[in-house]
């Protein structure tokens, strides 16, 4: 069985989709996006949640996290995905960086309307962060901030990190 080289945790907004495909490329490793799974196999995640509701969603996550926690790969994870105790406990031993973003910087940045728990924007994010940001930390082996650098430059560092924790 396979295991992924580095898994991407952290809130909404962080960069982990962006980042994270930047650095399987850095790593030449497959990208794997269990959000992305999710829309593929069962469409856009803001019809999930209106027509199922948001355990639904954790189901059909919780589905594409286990799976993609036994590929090869570089995995970003949906900022809740870490709510799930099988999610965490799958995480436990694997190598697991938060991106974290500051709320001035997220402000500059384009949440766009797929994300059904930030309807209120900054709001609802903060009130995710709140109850979120002390698994996030728990979990994470190492955290990067996304805030004001670069994300080819985020990419690198992580990339760095990771090539020398395997050595």
């Amino acid at each position: 069985m396979a295991e992924p080289v580095l898994v991407l945790i952290g809130a909404p907004g962080a960069g982990k989709s962006r980042i994270g495909k930047r650095v399987a490329k850095l790593l030449g490793v497959p990208f794997i996006d269990t959000d992305k799974r999710i829309v593929a196999a069962h469409g856009p995640i803001t019809a999930i949640f209106a027509e199922h509701g948001e355990p639904r969603f954790r189901e059909l996550e919780r589905e594409q996290v286990a799976i993609a926690l036994r590929e090869h790969g570089v995995v970003s994870l949906g900022g809740g995905a870490v709510l799930d105790a099988a999610t965490q406990a799958d995480l436990e031993p694997l190598t697991v960086v938060q991106l974290r973003v500051s709320e001035e910087a997220l402000a500059g940045r384009n949440l766009g309307t797929k994300r059904p728990l930030l309807v209120n924007g900054l709001d609802s994010w903060r009130a995710l962060v709140a109850v979120r940001a002390p698994l996030y930390d728990a979990i994470a082996d190492h955290t990067f901030d996304t805030s004001t650098m670069p994300a080819e430059r985020v990419a690198e560092q992580i990339a760095s990190w990771v090539t020398e924790r395997q050595q």
